[in-house]
């Protein structure tokens, strides 16, 4: 199979700019023993300051969660609902930048379960598929602190990873991700926008122009419980009004526990959507996470 030389091209750059981007946070990180010293294990902290560290994604703790979420979709292309899932891999691995900074490259590796859509089928549903999906890639930059308000700024991009066509988009994606909370306890309040524009892949796929806005309210109880709700809207730009948004409400609840010396943050969460696509979409979903806290080689 050859492989367009547009297509080469912007692997390329991609690939380099992205190496480049790692070389250049470790050297600065090199530079900065002092942020190294000042931070403090996570064998010190106590569970709901690990908790509240975990809510900010600069966060200098070094985390492994695994989130599934399990959805029930409908639409005008069923008869009537089917089931869906994903699996997300997301290594959180924080390089401390410059002076008290923190750069992240969080990569959300996903193994989907989907339907196949036939309309000639009476439930518009020929069978489900698992495998890979696109593996995303959020990258943000923004000052190391854990009270206040905390920004970030950076870039997120979708790789066409997926194994199968109804489990992708076929398509390389590119854009700019930023955030805002504050935190202020008990409470953590707060954004993370993303978006993608297409920019290379398969010429026979779908332009995609889409926009994530992750919203997030939670409140510390003792015992490092919490309870609150972090879904995300979704703007598809290149859909038609009536397929173009989905916007989710939710509530769940977070616990951290410590097996052993390793944190570990648990959380369940439920989310309707108030508003979904017309044809195809999550009616509602149930997500569960755990993140184990490992020990982070910058920290001395």
């Amino acid at each position: 199979m050859q492989i367009p030389p547009q297509l080469c091209s912007s692997r390329t750059i991609l690939d380099r700019s992205l190496i480049a981007l790692v070389l250049c946070t470790s050297l600065f990180a090199q530079e900065s023993p002092q942020v190294l010293q000042n931070e403090e294990p996570a064998a010190d902290l106590s569970l709901e300051q690990i908790s509240a560290q975990l809510e900010n994604p600069l966060t200098s703790l070094w985390s492994m969660t695994f989130e599934n979420s399990f959805s029930k979709k409908g639409g005008d292309l069923i008869g009537g609902h089917t089931d869906g899932n994903v699996l997300f891999f997301q290594p959180g691995l924080p390089i401390p930048f410059g002076d008290g900074m923190t750069f992240i490259n969080r990569p959300a590796i996903p193994l989907v379960t989907a339907a196949v859509l036939d309309p000639s089928e009476p439930d518009g549903v020929s069978r489900h598929t698992t495998g890979l999906g696109d593996i995303q890639m959020l990258s943000l930059i923004g000052p190391d602190r854990s009270q206040g308000f905390v920004w970030g700024l950076g870039g997120t991009f979708k790789f066409p990873t997926a194994t199968s066509d109804s489990l992708g988009t076929g398509k390389w994606q590119a854009g700019p991700s930023v955030m805002l909370f504050h935190f202020q306890k008990p409470w953590t309040v707060g954004t993370l926008v993303e978006h993608w524009w297409s920019f290379a892949g398969d010429d026979a796929r779908a332009h995609t122009n889409r926009t994530d806005i992750k919203y997030i309210a939670r409140y510390a109880l003792q015992n490092a419980w919490s309870v609150g709700f972090g879904p995300t809207i979704s703007i598809d730009w290149a859909e038609d009004p009536d397929n173009r948004y989905t916007v989710p409400i939710g509530l769940g609840v977070t616990k951290t526990v410590r097996f052993g010396e390793t944190p570990v943050k648990f959380r369940l969460e439920g989310h309707y959507n108030i508003v979904k696509p017309d044809d195809y979409g999550d009616e509602w979903r149930i997500l569960f996470r755990f993140s184990p806290v490992i020990s982070s080689p910058f920290r001395r």
